[in-house]
C-alpha cells in the first residue's frame, strides 16, 4: 500500500512510501489488542495501597469494659474494626500488578492496532523534521497544517528529538514518542497517527521479526 509523504507544512512532497502489508494491512486481532492494552494499564498501577489491619494498630490490648451487664455487645479490644480508629477488615495490601505476555503476541497486537489506523485512514506519513528551538507555537502550527490540532494525536519519530518533544509537552491532546517506545495503548488511544519516514523504517524492522 502506497501513501503520500507530506512535509512539515502538510503539503505533498511528490514522494510516496510503501507500507508493509505484514504490518499495516493484516486482519486485526482484537483479543491481542485487548490483552496488550490490559497489560499496559495494569503496569501503570504502583500497587502501594495499604491499610492497617487489627494486628498493626497501635493501642492498648486491655479489655475495655466488663463482659456482662452493660446492655451492649461484648468488646475485648480498642483495636477492633467495629470501633473508630480500629483496624480495617481485609484492607488493601501491597500487590504486584505486572502481567506477562509473549513477545509474539505483543508484536501481533501492535500490528493489529496499526492496521486498524490504516483502515480508518487515520495514519499520516511526514518527512523527518526538526525545530530550531523548542516552541509550542511551531508544534501547534505543524498539527494545524495536518488538520489534527483538535484531535488526540500520536507523533512517532525515528530517534529522540528534544526540540520536538519539548515543543509538544504542554499539549494535552498530543504525544511524541520514538519508534522503539511505540505501544499498542498509545496507538489505540490516539485518533490520528503521524509517522516520520525514519520512524516507519524502525517500526517495520521491529515488527517484521
Amino acid at each position: 500500500m502506497k501513501v503520500a509523504v507530506l512535509d512539515i507544512n502538510g503539503k505533498e512532497t511528490g514522494r510516496k512510501v510503501d507500507l508493509s502489508d505484514d504490518v499495516f494491512a493484516i486482519e486485526p486481532n482484537q483479543h491481542a489488542i485487548y490483552l496488550d492494552v490490559k497489560q499496559y494499564l495494569a503496569h501503570q498501577r504502583q500497587g502501594t495501597h495499604k491499610a492497617k489491619e487489627r494486628a498493626e494498630i497501635a493501642g492498648s490490648t486491655r479489655k475495655i469494659k466488663k463482659q456482662k451487664g452493660t446492655g451492649t455487645a461484648r468488646a475485648g479490644s480498642i483495636k477492633s474494626p467495629v470501633f473508630r480508629g480500629g483496624g480495617r477488615i481485609f484492607g488493601p495490601r501491597p500487590k504486584d500488578y505486572t502481567q506477562k505476555l509473549n513477545k509474539g503476541l505483543k508484536r501481533l497486537a501492535r500490528r493489529s492496532a496499526l492496521s486498524l489506523k490504516s483502515k480508518e485512514n487515520a495514519l499520516v506519513v511526514v518527512e523527518d523534521f526538526n525545530f530550531e528551538v523548542p516552541k509550542t507555537k511551531d508544534f501547534v502550527a505543524f498539527l494545524t497544517s495536518l488538520g489534527i490540532d483538535n484531535k488526540k494525536s500520536l507523533i512517532v519519530l525515528g530517534d529522540t528529538n528534544n526540540n520536538v518533544y519539548l515543543s509538544s509537552r504542554n499539549l494535552e491532546r498530543s504525544e511524541v514518542v520514538t519508534s522503539s517506545q511505540l505501544n499498542t495503548y498509545s496507538i489505540v488511544n490516539a485518533k490520528s497517527l503521524v509517522l516520520t519516514e525514519s520512524a516507519l523504517e524502525g517500526i517495520e524492522s521491529n515488527l517484521k521479526k
